[in-house]
């Protein structure tokens, strides 16, 4: 196997003493693969890709150990992403989205945790940020509805995290709160049809008049500003940086998708296929061949070596106990669309080295293409804004593009 930066085989990725969780992870790539058209086709995660997950506690990564879970840094959770990419996008996706609910669960006060956790240790979360969803005050809490779209993991998940104004008795707004919801109590509207990422099954949930207790709200611009209601403060896991920590769990499978393209093409390249119309009786003699390799595998390290570095620094921040700087956490978010940005830009030059090939029915290279195109253009990773947003930074102006900071 080509060795790309960060591969998870060894080195930074050990720093929090839980070094065996990408192990695990990459112990599953080939059983992914396998399963990965069928996933696609069911337009959900394959059974036996979920039961080999969880039996790995890899939908564990950042429960905390009060629970059973791993409790580990945001390092090991892109780590794992990316390992799981490499075989299969939309389970790497789905097991990374539903990681991060996990963390954010984590963030609320023990009450919530506990109603989550204490009787299913494997419980698992879906969340939906934007605040689709209105409320109305009521004693002890809020009456949620609303429709909350790109549910990633809502089908193999038993709580929802969902995005809500909340308001007093007269109906003022008065904040914007991430609502805690039994997934017994939403409906599943069935709208993720789409050209990749298919199997993430990233549908529509639908609440209507559900009440949410006070203490299963979370409050998220307090949580930008790094004000967390859990009790447990010597967590570091659960005082890392809120936006930059959300965006980085996209990343990890973007890197893990060029990853697994490179390895394709290489594997292919083994074989000894030739370029057609050319006198290149083996492609890999091709200075062409070789020269796009060699870019394309530098693309991909650029964008592990960028991941890795903000990961980072969201956990130096967090173990030093102080709440990470706008700056830093703009940089975050230019990391990541970095790492959207060369992710793609490897992909299209080893399409290129595969030829039309690649888009074949039967060529998983085509899937790993439209799973990275419709992945990368999430809200969260956009290079574009991103890179807006980092050079207003460098000039010093304050006014910004978005509230996600």
């Amino acid at each position: 196997m080509v060795r790309v930066a960060g591969n998870g085989e060894a080195g930074p990725g050990a720093r929090d003493g839980r070094a065996g969780l990408p192990q695990r992870a990459a112990a599953l790539v080939e059983l992914l693969r396998y399963n990965a058209a069928r996933t696609e086709r069911d337009r959900r995660i394959a059974d036996e890709n979920l039961a080999a997950l969880d039996e790995a506690g890899l939908f564990g990564v950042t429960v905390p150990e009060r629970f059973g879970g791993r409790q580990a840094s945001v390092r090991t959770l892109v780590e794992v992403g990316s390992e799981l990419g490499r075989g299969c996008g939309s389970t790497a996706w789905t097991t990374s989205l539903i990681n991060i609910s996990g963390w954010l669960v984590g963030l609320y006060p023990e009450r919530a945790q506990r109603e989550v956790y204490e009787e299913n240790p494997r419980a698992r979360a879906c969340a939906v940020l934007p605040p689709h969803g209105t409320s109305q005050a009521t004693d002890g809490g809020q009456v949620v509805s609303g429709r909350w779209g790109f549910a990633s993991g809502c089908l193999h998940a038993q709580w929802a995290l969902l995005g809500v104004s909340v308001t007093d008795d007269a109906g003022t707004r008065l904040d914007q709160g991430l609502a805690l919801v039994p997934m017994d109590r939403l409906r599943i509207e069935d709208t993720w049809h789409v050209a990749g990422m298919c199997g993430t099954g990233s549908n529509t949930l639908v609440a209507d008049g559900v009440f949410v207790p006070s203490h299963r709200v979370l409050s998220v611009p307090g949580a930008m500003r790094g004000e967390y209601p859990t009790e447990f403060a010597d967590e570091v896991l659960y005082r890392a940086a809120f936006v930059p920590t959300l965006a980085l769990s996209l990343a990890g499978p973007l890197l893990g998708l060029a990853r697994g393209g490179l390895e394709l093409v290489l594997a292919s390249l083994a074989e000894g296929r030739g370029i057609s119309h050319t006198f290149y009786e083996q492609a890999r003699e091709a200075p062409a061949t070789q020269t796009q390799l060699a870019e394309a595998a530098q693309l991909i390290d650029t964008a592990a070596l960028h991941l890795w570095r903000a990961a980072d620094e969201v956990d130096d921040w967090a173990a030093g106990g102080r709440c990470m700087p706008p700056f830093d956490r703009i940089r975050v978010r230019m990391d990541i669309g970095t790492v959207a940005r060369c992710s793609r830009e490897a992909l299209d030059i080893l399409l290129n080295v595969h030829g039309a090939r690649s888009f074949a029915d039967a060529s998983p290279l085509q899937r790993i293409w439209r799973d990275l195109e419709t992945g990368s253009r999430h809200a969260m990773v956009n290079p574009a804004i991103a890179t807006e947003m980092y050079g207003r930074a460098l000039l010093g102006i304050e006014e910004q593009v978005t509230p996600l900071i």
